[in-house]
């Protein structure tokens, strides 16, 4: 229990429980539909019901028990700290594979092309390979394919993913300001502008499979690619969801200016969205 003059202790959660079997299925089920298994789409749509579940269960005891005045001054303090934690422990997620696509273009490649101390390696692994990027492997694994460029798709989906943040920002200041209007009009546009960012993504992903003859089989390139941006965009995915929440809730009449740490959550999260892609579209677009 937890009252104004003492600390939260979280009572008995199932909620956890339930976000890990769902994802565990859900991954399993993936892995066996990669593999031609014929229960792997079954239990890929059993986990993610299982997870959706969870999540409307848990952001409604959230928000009930919010609402209701049970979080303390010490508990919102527990809350940021976690929050700053976790975005930390996002960022190194992401930083992990930006580092793998900078060794492998900056490093990899050029040893593999004899470049430096990579000579022998060359001679040995791979005589007539050459250092290029993009590259899809000795011998064109993956066949021919158009590299992404940064025009178009990918440069409008950075205005609007720039401009959501903009909107996500309007709407916090109307919140503070005690403008729920300003409030509730500034969270549907992030949330629209959101989803349209995933929206041109998928067009995007039909595109290079379609037309270009990129996808995830067309070597390091295409696998780093693919990776990058499928990560950022389930991220995208995740938080528009989030701030639907959170529109939801604020047209309920949820938060104070004194008290709105889930929406507080919810913009910290998508202005991380938005930093990532701007480092991604430099990174994987551009260079």
């Amino acid at each position: 229990m937890s009252s104004h003059d003492a600390y939260y202790i979280p009572h008995k959660a199932t909620w956890p429980v339930m976000a890990t079997a769902g994802l565990v299925i859900t991954l399993a089920g993936f892995a066996n539909y990669l593999n031609g298994s014929a229960a792997g789409a079954t239990m890929m749509y059993v986990g993610l019901a299982i997870f959706i579940v969870m999540l409307a269960g848990w952001f409604t005891l959230q928000a009930t028990e919010s609402e209701s005045g049970m979080y303390s001054k010490q508990v919102g303090i527990s809350y940021r700290m976690g929050m700053m934690w976790f975005i930390f422990s996002e960022i190194m997620f992401f930083a992990v594979f930006f580092g793998t696509l900078w060794y492998t273009r900056n490093l990899s490649v050029p040893w593999l092309g004899g470049e430096g101390v990579g000579a022998a390696t060359k001679e040995l692994l791979w005589p007539s390979f050459e250092a290029t990027w993009p590259t899809n492997g000795p011998g064109n694994v993956g066949g021919e394919f158009e590299p992404m460029s940064a025009w178009g798709l990918p440069f409008l989906n950075t205005l609007i993913l720039l401009t959501s943040g903009v909107t996500c920002t309007w709407a916090h200041h109307g919140l503070l300001a005690k403008n729920r209007d300003q409030l509730i009009k500034g969270l549907i546009a992030t949330v629209a502008l959101g989803f349209l960012f995933v929206a041109f993504q998928a067009i995007e992903y039909h595109e290079a499979y379609t037309e270009m003859g990129l996808t995830l089989g067309s070597g390091i390139y295409g696998s780093t690619f693919f990776m990058l941006t499928g990560f950022h965009g389930f991220h995208v995915c995740i938080g528009a969801i989030i701030l639907s929440v959170v529109l939801f809730r604020s047209t309920k009449g949820h938060f104070k200016p004194e008290n709105h740490f889930a929406f507080e959550a919810a913009a910290w999260y998508w202005h991380f969205v938005d930093v990532v892609w701007l480092g991604l579209f430099i990174f994987v677009y551009l260079m």
